[in-house]
């Protein structure tokens, strides 16, 4: 059963892991995974030259900048010692100042191209933008700087493009980049790479340490926090997933100094397949069902906490050293989903048991013992069991009599009888005694079980000397009811116990069943019972029963052979019932 439910789980889940939903919620867990402690180059790859307020401040000009601006940013650059300055900004339109920037660009410089999908209602198209063909002539060198967001707006994949911007950067550096995985390592949130503002860059002699930038990749773009036009790259920032601890945006220039860095040293993640992860959800299904076999819940949820923390380990050791990336959602969804669902059903059934318990021992259990069993359902054992226990019967003298004085209202004597009887249960179930049954106008009751009762003789005899002293009133309710003219003679009671072991549990048929014991002692605590009325007591006691009473008092009026055994045994009552023993055979 348990298989077959957590069978239908994982089917469930397999179906839900296809879903927008849980795409993006196993996007969170690479957020959270890869941003923790995470494998980083020995130096930052690039210094970014930030197109910043403070430069718009410097210059005074409005955006688009003149392009001899960006030829003396060119010339300055290289002269301060920087190996390849790359330009994060598209100059596809002709403007004034490009030949003076044509003339600086050459084999250090490296311009952005743009690739964007255009949707209309009638087709979608790729366009592709490229810088102005005179900028390239004397051998600077282009490259697609788009990237592709996910669903969530975070930045989390290498761009693909074979021309890629970060690429054509790396080459002109004389570094090979490596052909790694397909989601971006990064570093740190904005401001994790080295940034100078624009107008420093123009004059590093004046604004920055010697040295600073010899042999360095520049990467030129937008930083800005309010652009003053919408055109300059006010969308040029984005979501990564550091962006859910931090808040803040990366400047796309950052964004390409991380993918460089990701080429170069190939630290990029290579995701593992979807088939994989289906597996591994699987297996961790497989789990919760061993995981819920315990029995102590607490243990059990132990368990799967733990597993589930051992599987984001084993994720992020993935990530950190193997460069891989298999999410821990899967199989914590499966661990975590079935388990649930196997503890609910546990929970179920349980109420369900406790409902059973309660309906079948509530008539003859005390509401104390009851709430003790289902409080703690391990002090029950349900099927047979051998115990040393005492047994009561009682039987009603005298009721004969008033029956025949009823015969013409039924349901006048169906109500007597109970109210004869109700009161002597109720005095057992005081004593913490268990009621087997009834047989017509008789009682039979047990002591120590379903739980443990060491003084169970000494209960059994206070509730037999109590059913004795509830006569009187029992006798006065009795005449209450009968007609003036009525000569019914008073109840009696005969008690017969008895201890010794016996067998007690659930017994009868698989659709019927009653919780009763079975024994010799049983047939004699039934025998002794009868032979109350030929010694004239109301209570007449084992001699098995007496020897758990050394501080009662009680007198031995006869001993008897029992059939079945070669030795005959002593018969007890009460000290206040004395009467003249005679012989009897049980």
């Amino acid at each position: 059963m348990r298989w077959a439910l957590a069978a239908a789980i994982a089917l469930a889940l397999l179906a839900l892991r296809t879903t927008a939903s849980w795409q993006q919620l196993d996007a969170r867990a690479f957020d959270l995974l890869s941003t923790f402690a995470p494998a980083t180059p020995r130096a930052p790859g690039a210094v970014i030259v930030a197109i910043d307020e403070p430069s718009f401040s410097a210059l005074q000009q409005q955006w688009p900048w003149p392009r001899d601006v960006h030829a003396r940013l060119l010339a300055a650059l290289r002269a301060a010692g920087a190996r390849v300055v790359a330009f994060d900004v598209v100059f596809s339109e002709p403007g004034p100042g490009d030949a003076m920037l044509a003339a600086a660009a050459g084999r250090d410089t490296v311009f952005a191209a743009d690739e964007s999908l255009i949707e209309t209602p009638q087709a979608s198209s790729l366009v592709r933008t490229e810088p102005l063909p005179l900028l390239l002539g004397r051998g600077a060198r282009a490259g697609i700087a788009s990237v592709r967001v996910d669903g969530d707006g975070v930045l989390r994949r290498m761009p693909g493009y074979p021309d890629g911007f970060t690429r054509v950067i790396a080459r002109a550096a004389g570094a090979k980049p490596r052909e790694t995985g397909g989601l971006i390592q990064y570093f740190g949130p904005a401001g994790v790479y080295p940034r100078i503002s624009y107008y420093q860059a123009l004059d590093p002699a004046h604004f920055l340490p010697p040295h600073f930038l010899e042999g360095r990749i520049v990467i030129v773009g937008y930083s800005l926090q309010a652009t003053p036009d919408l055109a300059a790259g006010s969308a040029d920032a984005f979501e990564t997933p550091f962006t859910l601890r931090t808040g803040l945006l990366t400047p796309g220039a950052e964004i390409q100094a991380t993918i460089l860095d990701n080429l170069i040293h190939g630290l990029a993640i290579r995701a593992l397949p979807s088939w994989l992860a289906a597996i591994t959800l699987l297996i961790g299904a497989a789990g919760a069902v061993l995981l819920s076999g315990g029995r102590r819940p607490a243990l059990r949820l132990l368990g799967v906490a733990g597993t589930i923390l051992l599987c984001m380990l084993l994720a992020w050791l993935g990530l950190r050293f193997g460069r891989v990336w298999l999410s821990p959602l899967d199989a914590a969804a499966g661990l975590a989903a079935i388990w649930a669902g196997l503890a609910i059903r546990d929970y179920a059934r349980e109420l369900r048991l406790r409902r059973d318990v309660q309906s079948a021992f509530a008539q003859y259990l005390a509401p104390e013992m009851v709430e003790r069993i289902l409080r703690d359902p391990g002090l029950l054992k349900l099927g047979g069991e051998r115990r040393e226990m005492t047994l009561l019967f009682a039987d009603i003298r005298g009721f004969t009599s008033i029956s025949e004085a009823m015969k013409g209202d039924p349901q006048g004597l169906t109500r007597m009888i109970n109210g004869i009887l109700t009161p002597l249960s109720e005095i057992v179930l005081a004593e913490g005694g268990t009621i087997d049954k009834y047989m017509g106008d008789c009682i039979m009751a047990f002591w120590n079980a379903p739980l443990d009762q060491p003084d169970h003789a000494a209960r059994a005899l206070a509730a037999a000397e109590g059913m004795e002293r509830a006569l009187p009133a029992i006798n006065a309710a009795i005449a209450a009811q009968m007609p003036a003219s009525a000569a019914v003679p008073a109840i009696r009671i005969g008690i017969g116990l008895n201890s010794g072991e016996c067998v007690v549990g659930n017994m009868g048929s698989a659709q019927r069943f009653d919780y009763s014991v079975l024994g010799d002692a049983v047939n004699v605590a039934s025998r002794l019972e009868s032979l109350s009325k030929d010694y004239g007591v109301p209570i007449v006691i084992g001699e098995a029963t007496a020897r758990h009473l050394p501080d009662a008092e009680l007198i031995e009026i006869d001993r008897v052979a029992v059939r079945g055994k070669q030795e005959s045994i002593g018969v007890f009552t009460p000290s206040r019932f004395r009467s003249d023993p005679t012989a009897a055979v049980l």
